[in-house]
């Protein structure tokens, strides 16, 4: 059985916020990328270390996949066998806070 994967409130606020931003030129299109970067985000239970450590960090715990433009930073637990999603995080922005 797979990883739980829980998105956390900052990466909510993320998401929110990119389909918004998208949504000003398409909604549709900002659905549906929304759609994408939560399902990357869900293939991570089955893969859990699937991206590579964050390099900013350097902590085996904190990784990250790549989805077009954006990084998604997750911490894997595997005594609890579970996911954090910490951020959804435009690649050009720099440094994200986790």
């Amino acid at each position: 059985m797979g990883y739980q994967v829980i998105v956390s409130p900052s990466a909510r606020r993320d998401l929110r916020d990119i389909v918004r931003y998208i949504s000003l030129d398409s909604p549709e299109r900002a659905l549906q990328f929304g759609g994408l970067l939560l399902d990357s985000a869900k293939q991570l239970a089955n893969f859990p270390e699937m991206g590579r450590v964050v390099p900013e960090f350097e902590e085996s715990t904190v990784r990250e996949i790549i989805v077009r433009s954006y990084r998604v930073i997750y911490r894997v637990d595997h005594e609890n066998r579970r996911i954090d999603i910490a951020r959804f995080w435009h690649g050009a922005r720099g440094t994200p806070r986790i």
